[in-house]
């Protein structure tokens, strides 16, 4: 699996989901949300919803830094 943006994760036997980002814990998902993250994870780019999950996702630039002309 390519890790372009350096996220992971473990699922461990009590079903709780431990995101990594880089090797480091980035977030610790246990229960009902731990499933959200599963199902989601299966229909779209794996790396993405990781972002979005820890957190670390869009803030808010990213549409002016793609229409900079330096980045056409």
């Amino acid at each position: 699996m390519a890790k372009p943006f350096g996220f992971s994760y473990a699922q461990h036997a009590d079903g709780s989901v431990v995101i990594t980002h880089r090797g480091r814990a980035a977030t610790t998902l246990r229960g009902s949300r731990a499933g959200k993250f599963l199902t989601e994870l299966e229909s779209s780019d794996a790396q993405l919803v990781m972002a979005r999950w820890t957190g670390t996702y869009k803030f808010g630039n990213e549409r002016t830094a793609r229409n900079h002309p330096r980045n056409r």
